[in-house]
């Protein structure tokens, strides 16, 4: 199990004056525990949880207490990518519980290969059940099964470890393989030379018409003096 240790936070100390310092603000919550602000290191942090992710339990020592719980929650910075604040969720060890694993892919698809269609992904995570003990960090797909047009993967396909059970339907797909078409270049419009030919010359006729207009509108003016 992985395990990070946390200090109990003064609420008086502002988050940037933590950030600052190299903690990171966070509170853990649930299983009939009450609400704790804490501070976990930065490094540590992001070292665990690029490690378990989100669905992995994790034990948070703080003093002579401990608390086992899963990564509920991180609040990143949008632009630095940096975690800002963790939210922690408290489990009871000895209950199963449902999360949402993320999905890997691996292997060669045939299908694919051959050029004879491309891999769709249609699902990238299912929900699970399991004791917080047995709960994967992921699971792995395999698409060597995709080697033609008609094969599919589906949920019940995917191989849980022991004491794993999909909450998601098992019918779903989660990946298949749809046909490659060539995309066909769209040739160029040709130009009707013609057509501007005659816009043309309607235009420069319009034009000789109202400089007569204009011309004899001069004359008259003059004959009226």
């Amino acid at each position: 199990m992985f395990s990070i240790k946390a200090k109990k936070r003064d609420l008086n100390i502002k988050p940037n004056i933590l950030r600052k310092s190299g903690e990171i603000p966070g509170v853990f919550y649930g299983a009939g525990k009450a609400n704790t602000a804490i501070s976990i290191g930065n490094v540590e942090f992001k070292k665990i949880w690029k490690e378990a992710g989100e669905s992995s339990a994790v034990k948070i020592s703080s003093g002579k207490d401990e608390i086992d719980a899963l990564i509920h929650e991180v609040q990143v910075d949008p632009v630095s990518g940096e975690p800002m604040h963790v939210d922690f969720l408290a489990i009871d060890m000895t209950k199963k519980i449902k999360v949402k694993v993320g999905l890997v892919f691996e292997g060669i698809s045939e299908a694919v290969k051959s050029g004879m269609g491309n891999l769709v992904k249609v699902l990238h995570e299912i929900e699970i059940e399991a004791l917080p003990k047995d709960l994967p960090h992921n699971l792995f797909v395999n698409i060597s099964k995709l080697a033609t047009l008609a094969d599919n993967i589906v949920v019940s396909d995917i191989k849980l470890p022991f004491g794993v059970g999909a909450v998601t339907n098992g019918g779903d797909i989660v990946a298949s393989i749809v046909e490659q078409k060539e995309e066909k270049e769209e040739e160029p419009v040709p130009v009707d030379l013609s057509a501007i030919e005659v816009e043309k010359k309607g235009k420069k006729e319009e034009d000789e018409t109202d400089a007569k207009e204009t011309t004899s509108e001069k004359e008259e003016k003059a004959e009226n003096k």
